[in-house]
């Protein structure tokens, strides 16, 4: 390779590098103003009151209980749902499924599937849980649809972590006189759990901002009671703030501003405890 064609892919390499710096940088910039304007309207807002009120006709009465109850509920059961059910279809599809084309064909639509706007989910969820399972518009409604929405790519990042284990573990083993249920129980999960871990939280951290489906499902944007079960009508923070920022009334503007704060401390939250349980299962692995 000449000289030339040398210095100019370095000169290309450069070019790339500081191109992709600047979009990080005008992505950050972007992000902070957004996050800095939203705490200079809301912070002043949070209190023990906010949280503890229901929501009002009045700005200054208004709080988000029922949203942060609902969300908690959303939350926990779409976990339930969406993690046993997400990894056991990627051991599935990893460890077990045989190579053919109906395996191609299941993995080509998952991917697929991660791809599809979320209203797309609130449609089938509003016609398959809603009104064929007889669910309602409840929480049960609602855990489903975001089950749905997050198990594809649950699916895929423990199929990732899976595949990231060395094959040497595996045949090692084998050869120990291990079953294959025994090798994937015993060796393979334990090393792969910090990836699957992480994926299904940041999973969880999507659905939890998420409102077209809920929306699509007839969830509530004004509840003034808590719910007390799985069927019972229910209201999530997002679709909170979607009410509130809809009103003309700046007090309602500076709740939505502050209800975000809170969504966002519950995301940092999951993320923290992603970060600890993957250190956590680290420090278990030992090669």
């Amino acid at each position: 390779m000449s000289k030339g064609v040398l210095s100019k892919n370095k000169r290309n390499s450069k070019v790339f590098k500081i191109l992709s710096l600047t979009a990080v940088f005008i992505g950050f910039i972007a992000l902070g103003i957004m996050l800095v304007d939203i705490f200079i309207d809301g912070a002043g807002r949070i209190s023990w009151d906010f949280l503890s009120n229901f929501p009002s006709r009045r700005p200054g009465r208004a709080g988000i209980l029922s949203a942060l109850v609902g969300t908690l509920w959303m939350m926990s059961l779409t976990a339930a749902f969406s993690f046993p059910l997400g990894l056991g279809a990627g051991i599935y599809l990893e460890e077990y499924a045989r190579k053919n084309w109906f395996t191609k064909l299941v993995e080509i639509n998952i991917s697929n599937l991660a791809g599809v706007p979320s209203i797309i989910y609130g449609l089938l969820g509003l016609g398959i849980f809603v009104r064929v399972c007889g669910f309602e518009r409840s929480l049960l409604s609602g855990a489903l649809t975001l089950t749905l929405l997050i198990l594809p790519i649950i699916i895929t990042t423990t199929r990732e972590s899976l595949k990231a284990v060395p094959k040497s573990l595996r045949e090692a083993s084998y050869a120990l006189g291990a079953t294959q249920w025994q090798t994937v129980y015993s060796q393979i999960l334990p090393v792969a759990m910090p990836g699957i871990l992480t994926g299904t939280i940041l999973a969880l951290s999507r659905a939890i901002g998420e409102t077209a489906p809920l929306i699509a499902i007839g969830a509530l944007t004004y509840i003034a009671f808590l719910p007390h079960g799985v069927f019972d009508p229910f209201t999530v923070l997002p679709i909170q703030v979607f009410n509130w920022i809809s009103r003309p009334q700046h007090g309602f503007a500076i709740n939505a501003a502050a209800a975000i704060i809170i969504l966002l401390l519950i995301t940092l939250m999951m993320n923290s405890v992603a970060i600890y349980l993957r250190r956590k299962f680290q420090r278990r692995v030992k090669w």
